[in-house]
């Protein structure tokens, strides 16, 4: 290997080291943080000095940011925990709101990535791409829209004004098309040809063949609809009915320790589910060609 490859290689280590230092500093800062006593991490987000600008002959104020604690406790997570049943009601309002929209876009956009992928019928390009366009616009577009219709079905102020519209959503149609179309018809043939139906195939043939796309979906439609917070405020009136990802602001009650317990406790379920199927998701986006 010549001496330009060397450092041309070294030189992009150095970069993308650097990179990911500064993406995960925030974390390990939170986590850390979390395991500190309140009266610890009061002296270190607290004014602890002054120094003197010498160009504008002021005392400026400093912080003492430390990154690791001088001892390693759990009362902040006792406290949130325990004390705070608030935050374990938001968490499951997260987990009741999140998992039936995952799930259900999931059935959904399956079954209609299949019929817009591998069936021949009138119309089927046009009717994708007008599905299309509904993912194009933002969602203060159609926010409007939604909040007429959940008013006249009598869902506002309920959960299923923010999950009914979450399954119908058209991301995971095109995702699961995108990796579907690389799937050869010839599969579907020699399912036909040993007497299968559409629906055979789709659940014997399709499916496990997609499963690395499936996982990605189930993993971005997890962080997305994970820290949503507009929708929440705009069709939830009852802060008891709303997610976590709304009273995360509001949880620390002055309580920097347990903020950061709460963030990290937040994170948990998202981390885990990545780590679970990491494999999976890279494949499934290299697969679909989705570029973040």
């Amino acid at each position: 290997m010549s001496f330009v490859k060397i450092l041309h290689k070294s030189t992009l280590t150095i970069i993308m080291s650097s990179i990911a230092v500064l993406l995960l500093f925030p974390i390990v800062i939170t986590f850390t943080n979390s395991l500190m006593t309140e009266q610890e991490i009061g002296l270190n987000y607290g004014p602890i000095g002054q120094l003197y600008e010498a160009t504008s002959g002021k005392m400026t104020p400093y912080v003492n940011l430390k990154l690791l604690p001088d001892q390693v406790t759990l009362e902040q997570y006792g406290k949130l925990l325990v004390n705070s049943p608030k935050y374990l009601m938001m968490f499951w309002n997260s987990v009741f709101m999140v998992v039936p929209i995952v799930a259900g876009q999931t059935f959904v956009a399956s079954l209609a990535a299949y019929a817009l992928s591998k069936l021949n019928f009138r119309g089927r390009d046009t009717l994708f791409l007008i599905y299309l366009l509904t993912m194009l616009m933002p969602f203060q577009v159609t926010l409007v829209p939604n909040y007429i219709m959940a008013d006249k079905l009598g869902l506002l102020h309920s959960t299923q004004a923010i999950i009914l519209p979450g399954i119908f959503a058209a991301f995971g149609v095109f995702m699961l098309r995108q990796f579907m179309l690389n799937i050869p018809y010839a599969y579907i043939e020699a399912g036909k040809m040993d007497g299968a139906g559409h629906l055979r195939i789709f659940y014997t043939i399709i499916i496990p063949m997609v499963k690395p796309g499936l996982s990605a979906l189930i993993i971005l439609l997890f962080v997305d609809y994970w820290n949503m917070v507009e929708q929440p405020l705009i069709f939830l009136d009852d802060p008891f009915k709303q997610p976590l990802s709304v009273y995360l602001s509001r949880v620390n009650g002055g309580e920097l320790g347990i903020a950061f317990a709460a963030s990290m406790l937040y994170m948990a379920p998202m981390v885990l589910l990545f780590l679970y199927a990491e494999a999976y998701f890279i494949e499934g986006i290299q697969l679909t060609g989705i570029k973040g």
